[in-house]
């Protein structure tokens, strides 16, 4: 009993990791190092948004000039001709309301 005594002494009252007696990580040398590689890679990529591959002209015309767009039109034209071209009977629409007819028609 005594030994559980003690080793509750060492916890904070209440919640552990909330509140004004809670306990609080030490911080490491590795903590500090990850942080400033975040605080370099976040640096990274400001600078490679700050100063960007193409222009703001060249990358408003590039994909034009490839034609993307009026490829992707013909695709886009083409999958609707195919969905909608086959012309079906009503029947074959309402064929799964016939589910529950006899085998003889009376």
């Amino acid at each position: 009993m005594k030994l559980t005594a003690a080793l509750w002494k060492k916890l904070p009252k209440g919640h552990i990791f909330k509140g004004k007696h809670r306990l609080v990580k030490p911080v490491t040398g590795l903590d500090i190092a990850a942080k400033l590689r975040d605080f370099e890679r976040e640096e990274q990529n400001m600078f490679y948004l700050r100063h960007p591959y193409l222009t703001k002209e060249e990358s408003y015309c590039h994909s034009k000039e490839q034609g993307r767009f009026e490829k992707w039109i013909r695709k886009w034209k083409l999958i609707q001709a195919d969905k909608f071209s086959q012309h079906k009977p009503m029947s074959d629409h309402l064929m799964h309301l016939r589910s529950s007819d006899g085998w003889e028609s009376y």
